[in-house]
């Protein structure tokens, strides 16, 4: 199983899109988007990105696979299981929770599992990587257990964030796909009569607030 054989089969299941007209939270229009909740329910596709990762981080000496908390938990599971099989020892997986502190939000690893992050050479790993706000945030919580981060591996990266962003000495991501983006009043995809994906994002919601303001680009 190749990559490039992976990355058909998550646009066969709707993980990855392209070519559409999404709109996104923030408002915002464009044309790709990472559909992950497509991917999990399907566990054998969600093994192969779990081997495909691991592959890539085979040689770093990895004893503990983290990731945060929701989709992250899944991704840990997946690749650590498959470093373990390509190591032939134990590679422990564990996630990190979102809690608020004083000086905003941050990540925490309990449930005792800040014991298989201190002394250990830690993969963190992520589903979409955006911002790059969420895993930097996995990768400080290791480096506060005690860990050493080797690197991050990821689906995609959506933000075009590098290692060096991050702090880290290496950074995958399977697939990249461009984060460009529209205000809804200069969209061309409205403009060129792009239908708007309503199963998407939040492009339900704004095809139901043209009924209700005209004002809105309509496609």
């Amino acid at each position: 199983m190749t990559e490039a054989n992976l990355l058909t089969i998550l646009q066969e299941l709707g993980a990855i899109v392209t070519n559409d007209h999404i709109v996104y939270t923030s408002g915002r229009h464009g044309s790709s988007y990472v559909n992950k909740d497509a991917l999990y329910p399907h566990t054998a596709a969600a093994s192969m990105v779990g081997a495909a990762l691991a592959g890539h981080f085979a040689t770093a000496g990895v004893e503990t696979v983290a990731g945060p908390t929701i989709g992250g938990v899944i991704m840990a599971q997946w690749t650590a299981h498959h470093l373990s099989q390509i190591c032939g020892r134990e590679v422990l997986a564990v996630y990190a929770e979102e809690e608020q502190h004083d000086t905003g939000k941050r990540r925490v690893f309990r449930r005792g599992y800040d014991a298989h992050i201190a002394g250990k050479r830690v993969l963190v790993v992520e589903d979409v990587i955006t911002t790059g706000g969420s895993v930097r945030l996995v990768v400080e919580a290791v480096t506060a257990a005690g860990g050493v981060v080797v690197g991050v591996g990821a689906l995609c990266n959506r933000g075009g964030i590098s290692a060096a962003d991050l702090g880290i000495p290496q950074l995958v991501a399977l697939t990249e796909l461009p984060l460009e983006s529209y205000p809804a009043e200069t969209c061309p995809l409205c403009a060129a009569g792009v239908p708007v994906n309503t199963r998407l994002g939040k492009g339900a919601a704004y095809v139901r607030n043209l009924t209700t303001n005209p004002s809105l680009p309509t496609s």
